[in-house]
């Protein structure tokens, strides 16, 4: 983490840093900057060009900022995307239609990055390689292929130097998130969090590897699954910067007149695909988290293929109950245990109003208690949830969040192919078949082994804690550490106040002796004192007078 006092120095010196704070302050976004007591924003924000980007909300200039700033904002963007409770639902709605469409390396790059990470030239791998890119991405690009074998595949390659530009960019995005810190607005939205979230998120896509890994454990799970398929992959041909996978041959849902020209029942597609994520999610707890138009095609006999596995969720089992409880509550309109599933899941801010929370959880529940279940937009609802939330500072956990954005995503990637799609409709099954296997025996009998596993560890750690605190007391090496918070100002308003004192006091018997060197009869010396003292004392009313009166009643 970069150290807060070094930050001037540090951006001053970095000409990539001066570039980002001036894009977002062309955008009007870094306005903020220029409040902070930091030498190196002098002259950098004082007259932004607003003239043009006047009309555009703040959500689409920060979009345009981001797509200017080139690709690991643009990554952050669509990271942000996923946060409606952070960013709101409008600005995730916005920097969701982030594109991360980046200028294409040349052929000689690519051969240049393929043989360095095979080994051999690329001529003894690939009997045909396609020397113009099906896509440039922000990470990489994609070629057809041919193997020497005969298969057709698509191979993913990273883009040259792409690796030392984002974690340059990542440095200086972690100081950004540093001076953010000291800006009251920016608080609720968590900088210095979200931009280690993101960190984290991003050089896990830098790893094609991991990518790789994920589409198998896919693979596993969905192996005798006819509704979908999930792209094969060539391991012996594939490292973090270089991935190899079968070629699919469908069409996008991003090309609805070709999906209509097929006669297919796009209905029953629709409600296949749904079905399939809510199989990932709730059984599998691990799924595709970018159901994006461009990321699902529809193969041959209707059957779903799916694309791009560098975005993945994963929950857990007591997440996975937390999730299906707050559908449930949505469901069946339980604000009660909606609220109580809110405040326990996410980060509660200190003072939470709980009273104003719940009464406007039952506002949010007798808004869509009234609806026909073919009428509920589980995506509407959501979002308003997500809006709630934010609006009382709750942070919800990352994989809450990214979960929410995929329910909301899922049910209007599938509404292109059925309009009149509802989400809930598929879920509300599933409610039945969630509630029989909470109550399994076989679930209850691995609560039961958890919990006796931690009872033991806990037996076998609390004699040994007790003996420890004993043998303390005994030797009087039993120290206990109090934590003080925020009495650092009055502690030296106290010292203060004593040294003034002191020093009137001190100052009052010198001129009451008449202590020399004297002018007209008086102490020099004490009169000095005394003024001192009296200037000293007016400063710390002052001070207290800034953060709260003496007579003050709570």
């Amino acid at each position: 983490m970069v150290k807060l006092t070094a930050l001037p120095q540090y951006l001053r010196n970095s000409t990539r840093a001066v570039e980002v704070v001036s894009i977002l302050s062309k955008y009007g976004l870094a306005n903020w900057v220029s409040r902070l007591d930091s030498r190196f924003a002098d002259g950098l924000f004082k007259s932004p060009n607003g003239e043009v980007l006047a009309r555009y909300t703040p959500a689409v200039r920060l979009r345009l900022a981001l797509t200017e700033l080139g690709p690991t904002f643009i990554k952050l963007g669509q990271i942000l995307s996923t946060r409606p409770d952070l960013v709101g639902v409008e600005v995730a709605g916005e920097l969701s239609k982030l594109q991360a469409d980046a200028p294409a390396d040349s052929f000689e790059q690519v051969r240049e990055t393929i043989e360095a990470e095979m080994g051999q030239p690329l001529e003894e791998i690939f009997a045909e390689f396609d020397e113009t890119p099906l896509a440039s991405a922000s990470i990489g690009q994609v070629h057809r292929a041919q193997l020497v074998l005969g298969q057709r595949v698509v191979v993913k390659v990273q883009h040259a130097g792409i690796d030392h530009k984002i974690r340059k960019d990542l440095a200086i995005l972690g100081a950004l998130a540093e001076l953010a810190e000291l800006i009251p607005e920016f608080k609720n939205y968590r900088p210095r969090e979200t931009t280690a979230e993101f960190q984290r998120t991003l050089l896990r896509e830098l790893d094609f590897g991991r990518e790789e890994r994920n589409m198998q454990e896919f693979s596993g799970d969905f192996v005798d699954d006819p509704r979908v398929h999930i792209p094969r992959t060539f391991p012996e041909l594939t490292t973090g910067r270089v991935l190899t996978m079968e070629e699919l041959e469908g069409i996008k849902l991003s090309e609805p007149e070709r999906l209509l020209a097929t006669r297919a029942d796009l209905t029953e597609i629709a409600r296949r695909g749904a079905e399939l994520y809510m199989e990932m999610i709730f059984t599998h707890g691990f799924y595709h988290a970018d159901p994006h138009p461009g990321n699902i095609l529809i193969l041959e006999g209707g059957v779903i293929g799916l694309l791009d596995y560098g975005m993945v969720g994963r929950i857990d089992e007591s997440l996975r109950e937390d999730i299906e409880e707050m559908l449930g509550a949505i469901v069946d309109q339980d604000p009660v245990h909606l609220t109580s599933i809110i405040t326990r899941i996410g980060k509660v801010p200190a003072g939470l109003d709980t009273t104003a929370l719940s009464i406007e959880v039952t506002d949010y529940v007798a808004l869509y208690a009234n609806r026909r279940l073919d009428e509920f937009r589980l995506g509407a609802a959501l979002n308003d949830l997500t809006e709630l939330v934010r609006r009382y500072h709750i942070m919800l956990p990352a994989r809450v969040a990214l979960l929410i954005k995929v329910f909301v995503m899922l049910e209007g990637t599938a509404q292109l192919l059925n309009p009149r799609f509802n989400l809930i409709e598929v879920i509300a099954p599933y409610q039945k078949k969630l509630l029989w296997r909470r109550l399994s025996p076989t679930r209850r009998l691995r609560k039961l082994r958890r919990l006796y596993r931690e009872l033991e560890l806990l037996a076998q750690a609390l004699p040994r804690g007790i003996v420890d605190i004993l043998e303390q007391v005994q030797t009087g090496k039993f120290d206990v550490h109090l934590d003080h918070r925020g009495l650092e100002p009055s502690v030296n308003r106290l010292v203060f106040g004593l040294l003034t004192s002191a020093l009137f006091l001190g100052s009052t018997l010198l001129l009451s002796r008449h202590v020399p060197p004297l002018l007209r009869g008086v102490s020099v010396l004490g009169a000095a004192g005394c003024a001192v003292s009296l200037l000293l004392g007016l400063r710390l009313v002052r001070a207290i007078n800034k953060s709260g009166h003496l007579d003050r009643r709570r």
